[in-house]
Formats: structure tokens, C-alpha cells, sequence
């Protein structure tokens, strides 16, 4: 039996595959596609609105970025005057010390003028024979006027009324004309510096 080759080609209605017509144009049942050119036009009234929000906007970080750097100026100079307040208490500190190991000095060259006035010397004299007691009223002096000029200051006592804040009791009289409460003595001499006692001045004081 012979067996009749197939020919590819043959348009016999058993060899033809029907084509639907529809699978032909995937797209035609779809939904129409909204295109970037289809959209609607920006009006001016809405671009000038758009760009009122975008400048707003930058405004109010402008004034956020200008509010960090001011409070940042702020927090520098707040810094700067600690330090500067810090440096300037530990300054005086450091003086405060060294000034009130120099006030006994002072003490015992007051105590040796007075002894010259009690036993009838002349401290001003300017004799050959009494150039030991200018030098100790030149040294005097000057270490007056350093602890002056370092802010220290004798606290007024004689003829006072006593002060508990300034001024130490350290002994009681009776003297007749003078007022009750009042200093009449002074044994040591009382210093305050910048405002502050650092010596309290040891006084009699009368009944």
C-alpha cells in the first residue's frame, strides 16, 4: 500500500487552521490609555498657585535654617561668657589667696609704724639717722598702694558702730563720752576685697 506525501502547502480545508479575528488585535477591547498629551493644560491660575506653595515653603525653611544658626550664636556667646566668667572667678580666686597671705605683712608694719608714733618718733622725719624708718614707710606704701590696686580695701572701723559683718569683737570697755555700740580700738586691721570680707577687723568696742 502506498502512502501519499503530505504537502505543507496544500490548502485543503482539513490543513487550514481557523484564525480568530479577535486575537488578531490584543488591544482593541482594552480600556483607552489616559496619554501625558492627553491631560488637561495647567491653568496660570494653578501654576501661580503651585509656585505661591513651593515659595512658602522655602520661606519657612529659609526662617527654620536662620532660627538654627541664631540659637547657635546664641549658645556660642552663652558659652564664651561662662568661660570668660569662669576664667575671670578662678583669676581672682588665685588673688584672693596670695592677697590675704600678704595682710599679716601688712599688719606687722602697721604695728611697727604705730610703735614709732607711740614712742614719740617722727615718721616723716627725713634725717640720715632715720633712713631705716623711711624705707619701712616707703615699703609701707607701696604695699598699700599693690593691694589697692588689686581691689582690696581697709574696712573704716575706729568710731564705728560695731558690725558683726565686717568687724570681731574681741574685747569690751567703758569709756565715758564715747557712744555705746562704738569701736574705740582697732587691734587689726579689716580688709574686704572686690566686696567681700577676707579679714574681719578684731576691735574693742565700748559698753
Amino acid at each position: 500500500m502506498t502512502t501519499e506525501p503530505t504537502n505543507p502547502h496544500d490548502d485543503s480545508p482539513e490543513n487550514t487552521t481557523p484564525v480568530d479575528s479577535e486575537s488578531c488585535h490584543p488591544g482593541d477591547n482594552d480600556e483607552p490609555q489616559m496619554d501625558a498629551a492627553d491631560s488637561p493644560p495647567v491653568t496660570p491660575e494653578q501654576e501661580s498657585a503651585m509656585l505661591r506653595a513651593a515659595l512658602a515653603e522655602a520661606n519657612e525653611e529659609i526662617a527654620r535654617q536662620m532660627d538654627a544658626v541664631q540659637r547657635g550664636r546664641a549658645d556660642l556667646a552663652n558659652a564664651r561668657r561662662r568661660h570668660d566668667e569662669d576664667r575671670l572667678t578662678i583669676q581672682q580666686q588665685a588673688n584672693s589667696r596670695l592677697l590675704v597671705q600678704l595682710l599679716p605683712i601688712v599688719d606687722e608694719l602697721d604695728l611697727a609704724v604705730n610703735h614709732l608714733d607711740n614712742n614719740g618718733r617722727e615718721p616723716a622725719d627725713e634725717s640720715p639717722s632715720d633712713s631705716w624708718v623711711q624705707g619701712v614707710l616707703l615699703i609701707q606704701r607701696k604695699l598699700s598702694g599693690f593691694l589697692e590696686s588689686q581691689g582690696v580695701v581697709r574696712i573704716d572701723a575706729l568710731g564705728q558702730q560695731f558690725n558683726p559683718e565686717v568687724h570681731e569683737a574681741v574685747g569690751m570697755t567703758n569709756i565715758d563720752g564715747a557712744e555705746s555700740g562704738s569701736i574705740v580700738e582697732v587691734l587689726r586691721q579689716g580688709y574686704r576685697l572686690h566686696d567681700r570680707v577676707v579679714q574681719a577687723a578684731q576691735v574693742v568696742v565700748n559698753q
